[in-house]
């Protein structure tokens, strides 16, 4: 259960920093009309289109205009800069498209009314044609989300589907992003290559490391002075230093912080008394419905795995002693390490071993150094395994 997100989604953190009115208030503000947009959406007889921007104020509209009885349309206003707009279709401004538009862009977008936010067609820009091969992936990828993952029950499963179904939009982004870093249309590809909040660094390619920095470059090159260029190298900077930590944390270089606290009959446990055994330290809750889930799979581990040398170390960030013994009762946790200080996330834990959300793993070798953090699954039981081996 996350406590805050991983990283922030990049767009929807951009400001821009301008006031900008509708198409028909340019002569009044002086502000000289820097795009145009026109095209066709069939089926949209008569219907709003509206360009609009995230500001410090809040949302604020660019421009608008209406489509003719044939769907036909032309936009044309004034933005401040390169950087993340809205183009909604309708009254409610429920069916949108996310757009990355710059300055003197000449766009040709086609579409119907029912995909005009799910499969547009754009032309005209250098944007353009990778944002509608996006599209029409990021399509495929959430049909086939819809239609396949509730089938699945199992989480690791579950998760190894999604991973699966990720690979064509995931590679269609790094190449474009290799290819052409300076594109505008990186402001949306890019989360594609972030770290997930899910699984953190666990599973991710430090190769996106290198493209983060490749996009930052370009982006200072070309956009020096937009809003979107500085928020991009912020988030750069946090994930390099993330990760730099992230490696250290499970080189098995790094000794565990102690943790001394009572178990449920009010006996003090020591972390630093299980050195010589390979500790997993699960940070959970009772509240936690996504610690309960994953609290089998630790139960399974730690019967085939505890006569090699394995122990669980269990911290509980509950604050109801009685929710705490119930769940530990309840869900068979029959190893005999649990602790806490009932204090939840007040624990100074949380920020002695890094804890965003939880569950929260934390794999120690026999010298009580860290080799793991944040593994699940799969990947926990094959770490595990790796350091049983070592005598």
């Amino acid at each position: 259960m996350n406590r805050f997100s991983f990283f922030s989604v990049l767009f929807l953190g951009i400001f821009l920093f301008a006031s900008c009115g509708d198409s028909s208030l340019d002569e009044e503000t002086g502000l000289e009309k820097n795009f145009h947009i026109e095209g066709q959406i069939k089926g949209a007889a008569n219907q709003k289109l509206k360009m609009e921007a995230q500001s410090q104020q809040g949302v604020i509209s660019v421009a608008e205009t209406m489509t003719d009885a044939s769907g036909n349309f032309e936009l044309d206003g004034n933005i401040p800069g390169m950087g993340i707009y809205s183009l909604s279709l309708g009254e409610t401004g429920k069916n949108a498209v996310v757009i990355p538009m710059d300055v003197n862009d000449e766009v040709v977008l086609n579409a119907t009314k029912e995909t005009f936010a799910i499969t547009p067609s754009f032309s005209g820009t250098k944007w353009a044609k990778p944002l509608t091969k996006y599209m029409i992936l990021f399509s495929d990828f959430a049909k086939k989300q819809m239609e396949q993952l509730p089938k699945i029950k199992d989480p690791e499963k579950q998760l190894k589907a999604f991973t699966e179904l990720k690979k064509p939009i995931l590679k269609f982004s790094q190449n474009q992003i290799r290819k052409d870093p300076g594109n505008p249309v990186n402001i949306i590809l890019v989360n594609l290559i972030m770290p997930s909040q899910e699984s953190g660094f666990a599973d991710w390619d430090p190769a996106n490391l290198d493209d983060l920095r490749k996009i930052e470059t370009a982006f200072q090159r070309n956009y020096a002075d937009s809003p979107i260029t500085g928020m991009l190298s912020q988030q750069v900077a946090a994930i390099d230093a993330q990760y730099q930590g992230y490696q250290q944390a499970n080189s098995g270089t790094m000794a565990a912080p102690e943790i001394a606290l009572k178990n449920p009959a009010g006996t003090e446990l020591r972390l630093s008394g299980l050195k010589g055994k390979v500790v997993l330290i699960d940070f959970w809750a009772s509240w936690c419905a996504p610690c309960r889930k994953e609290n089998p799979n630790v139960v399974r581990m730690y019967q085939k795995y505890k006569n090699q040398g394995f122990e669980v170390f269990s911290v509980s960030l509950d604050q109801d002693q009685a929710a705490w013994k119930g769940a530990i009762a309840k869900d068979g946790l029959i190893w005999p390490n649990h602790v806490s200080d009932l204090m939840g996330w007040q624990t100074p834990l949380v920020q002695s071993y890094g804890i965003q959300g939880i569950p929260h793993t934390v794999l120690l070798n026999r010298e009580g150094n860290i080799v793991g953090v944040g593994l699940r699954g799969e990947q926990l039981e094959q770490k595990l395994i790796e350091q049983l081996a070592k005598n």
